[in-house]
């Protein structure tokens, strides 16, 4: 043959299926930009003198790495739908004399095609909006805007490189289907599905068990602690479950109308329930993609805008004063002392303090049983829902904190609690029993408590001898790795930013200089690593919600050209036997209504189920403003639903050109 055969046989092909090739470039294009921009974002020498740099950069490197995985599996996915389309175009070249290796050929053509359009349009796409990026996200987190434009060399290497490795792999997968199958099973391939499918109860039954167990899962856990390792499995659990439910439960459902006869024998449900009992066997895993991508773009984008737009009430739940030391000098007279000193630095700078608190206190940790805190040095993963931070405050010092006046008799106590409440009349540690006189709805400001990820009791004793003596039990229990007594001192201010970031340096050397042991922190200075991490994470969640997005509406689109087809001969038979035109089509309408929509409505349910897990992780973010949450994910799901409909009515289009021809 022609040694030019190949190559223009290749274009001819691309451009003959415009309809399926055109997305799947546009998708390959879209998806390198991506990672490009991600990558070349993590790379650039701007982000180093942001605020939260490190912090800032590590994200940007990992995001580039999840959309590396997403590209893998997502363009082998979509590929797949190509090769279906054409197995028929390539059994008919196979009986017209073309040979395995001459097929071969052609489609190693045609992915070179692709492969250079996808990667030279995706990244002059990336090259030209990277700079675009690098000014949301500065805008994002507040930062200076540099001047000039970045093209990080390596960024590009590192997509050639991974890229080029993924178009070969799919190549080589795509020649391995052609090449397993004879031209009769290959000219079939359009037909493929046409047996009625079988009903797969026991896969049903599994499916309807995982995703029962991740609700259940996600509905009960309660401490923090335990809800990160419950949130992966809850989630490996529904999204197994959901396979299943959409490929053999949608079908059993469809069989159990389609037993009652009174439903099943009237028009409109006789040909839409049998339509779809084809419909899911073929769309089954399609449109449980479509479901999981969609819940991962609302969980995603929701949680990383519920904080970002909470960033001030997460700064002030760590941070709760401007500025906080905590004191491991070992004496309260040494502690006054270090504090003391701080006072006289503020009035050495002339910085005004508007309020400020004090106080001792003895922590360490329990797992609660009841209404008895047990201590001991063996812990266990199995009792992690269980553990609980204990933090002992003498009653004078909790009054001087927050301007009252309680009183307490002997064995008596007051209790805060930060996450679980205590819900006993009587609290148990060690051979000690105190009675809760009263719950309290608020208590004086820790912001290393409030970030603990475990459940904290904050309680209020009589006097320093019972918490001396509590001191001497715990060490006992917990000898080596017993805590200390520590001294906290909080102060706010209401100076400026320059200011407070001059008064903290100030402060840090002081410390230094009198062999200060304990800690500082600034909520002034903290801010930035929090607006680091958290601007970080939102433009991460952005980002790859929307190519989430892309990657729903390809599958939707590729969806509707498949049932388009598969549907075509449907159509025109049902209006040979004397069904109207009108009929027809508002019955198919009626069944791709229902297939379509039900990805949306599984994944509404999948985010209302996850709610409370995903509060309780944002809960360990600091975010406690629940209400904030609810808002973005409402706001989320109905734009996202306005989109889902845009995007129906545009792809539905190219479904009805195809079955009207």
């Amino acid at each position: 043959m022609n040694k030019g055969f190949f190559p223009k046989l290749a274009a001819s092909n691309i451009r003959k299926n415009g309809k399926t090739y055109l997305p799947y470039i546009l998708t390959c294009i879209l998806t390198v930009a991506v990672f490009y921009i991600i990558k070349s974002l993590s790379l650039n020498p701007g982000l180093e003198k942001m605020i939260g740099a490190q912090t800032l950069m590590y994200t940007m490197s990992l995001g580039s790495w999840v959309t590396a995985l997403f590209a893998f599996i997502f363009l082998f996915y979509t590929n797949s739908f190509l090769v279906k389309r054409r197995k028929k175009e390539f059994g008919v070249f196979n009986i017209l004399g073309m040979e395995k290796r001459h097929l071969a050929r052609t489609m190693a053509w045609e992915s070179l095609y692709v492969a250079l359009i996808g990667l030279g349009g995706g990244l002059l796409v990336g090259i030209a909006l990277d700079k675009v990026m690098f000014l949301v996200i500065t805008k994002v987190i507040g930062a200076e805007i540099s001047l000039g434009f970045f093209i990080s060399a390596e960024a590009i290497k590192t997509t050639v490189v991974f890229f080029g490795v993924v178009f070969f792999l799919i190549f080589l997968n795509a020649v391995r289907q052609i090449h397993v199958a004879n031209p009769i099973e290959l000219l079939r391939e359009g037909r493929a599905g046409e047996k009625e499918p079988k009903t797969k109860w026991l896969m049903a039954v599994l499916g309807l068990a995982c995703v029962g167990v991740g609700y259940y899962m996600a509905l009960t856990v309660e401490n923090p602690i335990a809800s990160i390792l419950t949130f992966f499995v809850a989630v490996v659990l529904v999204i197994i479950g959901t396979y299943m439910l959409f490929t053999a439960g949608s079908i059993a459902l469809l069989k159990l109308l389609r037993k009652n006869k009174k439903y099943y024998y009237k028009t409109k449900h006789f040909i839409s329930i049998s339509g779809m009992i084809y419909r899911m066997k073929q769309n089954a895993v399609g449109l449980a993609n479509i479901c999981i991508l969609s819940t991962m773009v609302l969980v995603m984008i929701s949680s990383t805008s519920s904080m970002m737009l909470g960033m001030e009430d997460i700064i002030h739940t760590r941070y709760p004063n401007d500025f906080v030391v905590y004191s491991d000098e070992g004496s309260r007279e040494r502690s006054e002392e270090t504090f003391d000193k701080i006072r006289a630095l503020q009035q050495q700078k002339g910085l005004h303090v508007t309020h400020e608190l004090q106080y001792t206190y003895l922590s360490f940790s329990s797992i609660e049983d009841g209404d008895t805190f047990q201590v001991s040095r063996n812990g266990s993963l199995m009792v992690m829902n269980s553990i609980t931070n204990l933090i002992f405050v003498p009653l004078s010092d909790y009054n001087g904190a927050m301007g009252t006046n309680e009183t307490l008799e002997e064995g008596e106590i007051l209790l805060y609690s930060n996450r679980k409440s205590f819900d006993y009349p009587v609290l148990k540690v060690f051979d000690k029993q105190y009675k809760v006189k009263e719950k309290l709805n608020e208590f004086v400001g820790n912001g290393i408590f409030a970030a603990n990820v475990a459940n904290s009791q904050f309680i209020v004793v009589r006097d320093m001898a019972e918490i001396d003596d509590l001191y001497a039990k715990q060490k006992e229990a917990l000898t080596d790795i017993a805590n200390e007594c520590r001294y906290f001192y909080g102060f706010d201010t209401d100076a400026g930013k320059e200011e407070q970031s001059g008064f903290y340096t100030a402060m840090m050397d002081l410390l230094a200089e009198n062999g200060f042991e304990g800690s500082a922190e600034s909520r002034f200075d903290a801010r930035t690593s929090f607006i680091g991490l958290y601007g970080g994470l939102f433009f991460i969640g952005i980002f790859l919600g929307v190519l989430f997005i892309m990657a729903t509406v390809l599958i939707i689109y590729y969806k509707q050209i498949s049932e388009g087809y598969d549907d075509k001969e449907r159509f025109e038979i049902m209006q040979k036997v004397g069904m109207s035109r009108e009929e027809v089509k508002s019955s198919i309408r009626s069944q791709v209504l229902t297939v379509f929509f039900l990805p949306l409505l599984v994944a509404g349910i999948h985010v209302v189920a996850a709610f409370p897990l995903i509060s309780k992780i944002l809960a360990l973010l600091n975010l406690m403003n629940t209400g904030l949450y609810i808002a973005c994910t409402g706001v989320c799901f109905l734009v996202f639903a306005v989109m889902y409909v845009l995007i129906y009515l545009l792809t539905a289009k190219t479904y009805y050109k195809i079955v009207s021809r």
